[in-house]
């Protein structure tokens, strides 16, 4: 799944992008249709989606300016998972905020997390602070970084 066309998706996509995060999510983090769009129509924002075959499988969104960019939510299809599209999508959404002028990604990540906080240290993230009881559940968001200016990175 992995070999899974990565393309830009915007805000009129708003409703297909809220139902893969309903998927991906837990009620209380879950997305809507209108906050995703809102997300998309702002400066700097952007989206790409993970179509293999026919069906999208998953998503990311980000944002770059300043020279930074961050993560804001990248979602997988429970049945999708474990093939290599998070890494597809996190490896796109590198290249694009690189492209965008970012030197750094920044995300944040459930301490509780194990499958996801492997993926982003495969991807070279470093742990660069933590938000303590950030999330619903009460665990602490570990806030990473990404050096994009290096190889691989």
């Amino acid at each position: 799944m992995s070999d899974a066309a990565i393309l830009p998706i915007g805000a009129e996509a708003a409703p297909l992008l809220a139902a893969l995060h309903a998927e991906a999510f837990a009620p209380t983090d879950r997305w809507g249709a209108e906050a995703i769009g809102l997300l998309l129509s702002l400066p700097g924002h952007f989206g790409l989606v993970a179509a293999p075959g026919d069906a999208p499988s998953g998503f990311a969104l980000g944002r770059a300016a300043a020279g930074e960019a961050e993560v804001l939510t990248i979602a997988v299809r429970p049945d999708a998972r474990r093939a290599g599209l998070g890494r597809a999508l996190m490896r796109a959404l590198m290249a694009e905020a690189a492209r965008r002028g970012a030197a750094d990604l920044f995300l944040e990540v459930s301490e509780a997390n194990a499958s996801a906080r492997a993926l982003y240290a495969g991807l070279g993230a470093a742990e660069a602070g933590r938000r303590r009881r950030y999330y619903a559940d009460g665990s602490d968001a570990l806030v990473l970084r990404i050096d994009l200016t290096r190889p691989g990175g």
